[in-house]
């Protein structure tokens, strides 16, 4: 969608609808930008975001340090209901890291109208923090919706966010846990990985 990946790469923050809950992105390379969303989100500076992609594979071609194992668990679990918590030993999009840059969030939902975006996000849920994950558009804040230079509605989602996946231990020791359990079961989970 031209106008979402415009609205990006001028500086600007869109209200948008992933395979969950609808979602707050920006640039994640922009100090502006990631400042502007987390400000619109009353969001703790320090509190890490995720960078989505909209497809996995140039998910993993932003990502060529990936071992062969944490490959091979992504395109397991990729795309789809999951935020995966990944060792980022070349402190990749460091805005979105918080305090911990040697930690990546990536998340890749599944197919939906912004499946064609080639850019990368700083994304969030688009909720004031700590409130509740909006299913439809009319959930988000009106703050959030009138402070969004872009709203995209692709009416009610499944309203339960992500599951986080912690990865960062997979390739030495083969563990991973759930950090929240969420639209993915912890089982599914299991028999991917």
């Amino acid at each position: 969608m031209k106008d979402f990946e415009d609205c990006i790469a001028a500086g600007g923050v869109a209200l948008f609808p992933a395979d969950t809950v609808y979602g707050l992105a920006c640039d994640p390379a922009s100090p502006d930008a990631v400042a502007r969303l987390y400000e619109l989100k009353r969001r703790p500076a320090d509190k890490p975001a995720a960078v989505m992609f909209f497809s996995p594979a140039p998910a993993l071609a932003a990502l060529p340090e990936l071992t062969p194992r944490l490959r091979a668990a992504l395109a397991a679990l990729l795309p789809g209901p999951v935020t995966l918590l990944l060792p980022n030993p070349l402190a990749r999009w460091p805005l979105a890291c918080g305090p911990d840059p040697s930690t990546l969030g990536l998340r890749v939902p599944a197919p939906g109208p912004l499946a064609d975006v080639a850019v990368p996000v700083l994304q969030s849920s688009a909720n004031r923090s700590g409130g509740a994950d909006p299913r439809a558009l009319e959930d988000v804040d009106t703050a959030l919706r009138e402070g969004a230079d872009l709203v995209v509605d692709d009416g009610p989602l499944p309203g339960t966010p992500s599951t986080v996946v912690d990865l960062r231990a997979y390739e030495r020791d083969g563990i991973w846990e759930v950090l929240r359990e969420g639209a993915l079961p912890h089982a599914a989970i299991a028999a991917a990985l």
